[in-house]
């Protein structure tokens, strides 16, 4: 007998069934969300990234395109003492400002943590320095440093500790401590707001277990809140030192690298030799020199979060 031709049914090829199966799966539609992510990430980072590393190997000026020159550009920084300068400020710039951004955000968060009256209003206030625009933290800060008219100064006098007016931004030393205290202001609340995020998840009957067993208020934050946090610490401090090794707008509105130099960054010199000095090879070659110091960051960061005991507050 004669079967009929709508019972055959064709077996599905072996390319409709991975499609199938690949349309069904969770880990397919989160890749289909992240295709557009991807997309902008490769139009406006891989390519500018790309281009910078290759400009970095010419000898391109703003308006010639270049030709290939290998390694004469970082050939020449290796011999440039403004170069290595600028490597010195950019470390002294991220691990200073690094350090006591994290000590004060953590004190601050430990405070807003407690149950304080008002303190909605205190964690939003505390925010302002973030949310506000960098090149307006700047302007206020060079008016605060203002050589002749610095409110600061001026307050100092007033309450006799000084007899002089201090030259904040004319000075080296002044200069660099005065950059870092700039750059401490802006990024606290980005540390304390994380941290304190941090601190909310921990719970609270943890605390009172180790209350009822003698523990003190440093055993506390030694063996329950520290450990707790340390995964929270470690993705912000590398997002805060990141950050910072690559600030640009605070150091160009207040000192443009100055005096002689002495506050240029990576980033400012890179834009000084690249855009203003019309060197664009030389300008990519600084800039692609720190991405062994960005990527050190990020490994390090990320190396340490694989080890659970480490995550736990253990000696691994």
């Amino acid at each position: 007998m004669a079967v009929p031709s709508a019972a055959i049914q064709p077996r599905p090829s072996i390319f409709s069934r991975i499609l199938s199966r690949w349309s069904e799966s969770r880990n397919a539609l989160g890749f289909g969300f992240m295709l557009p992510a991807a997309a902008l990430l490769l139009v406006f980072l891989t390519y500018p990234l790309g281009l910078g590393v290759w400009l970095g190997f010419t000898d391109a000026r703003i308006g010639r395109p270049g030709i290939f020159i290998g390694v004469e550009n970082y050939e020449y920084l290796w011999s440039d003492a403004v170069f290595w300068l600028s490597v010195f400020n950019t470390l002294l710039y991220t691990i200073s400002a690094s350090i006591l951004k994290f000590a004060l955000g953590l004190w601050l968060a430990l405070i807003l943590n407690q149950n304080l009256p008002f303190k909605s209003f205190f964690r939003a206030i505390v925010l302002l320095p973030w949310v506000v625009p960098t090149v307006l933290s700047a302007i206020a800060f060079w008016w605060i440093y203002d050589s002749q008219f610095s409110i600061l100064s001026w307050a100092l006098m007033e309450m006799g500790l000084i007899d002089h007016r201090i030259n904040f931004l004319g000075d080296p030393e002044n200069a660099r401590a005065s950059v870092i205290a700039a750059n401490v202001w802006r990024g606290i609340p980005f540390v304390a707001i994380t941290l304190l995020a941090g601190l909310q998840t921990i719970p609270q009957s943890l605390y009172e277990a180790a209350t009822l067993d003698g523990a003190s208020r440093w055993q506390l934050f030694r063996y329950v809140t520290l450990p707790l946090l340390t995964p929270i610490i470690a993705i912000t401090m590398t997002f805060s030192v990141l950050f910072t090794f690559t600030d640009f707008q605070l150091i160009y509105v207040l000192t443009r690298g100055g005096p002689v130099n002495a506050t240029h960054l990576m980033a400012t010199l890179s834009f000084q030799r690249g855009i203003s000095g019309g060197q664009l090879g030389e300008g990519a070659a600084i800039a692609v020199a720190m991405i062994p110091f960005l990527l050190a960051a990020i490994l390090f960061s990320y190396f340490g979060l694989q080890r659970r005991k480490w995550q736990q507050g253990g000696g691994d």
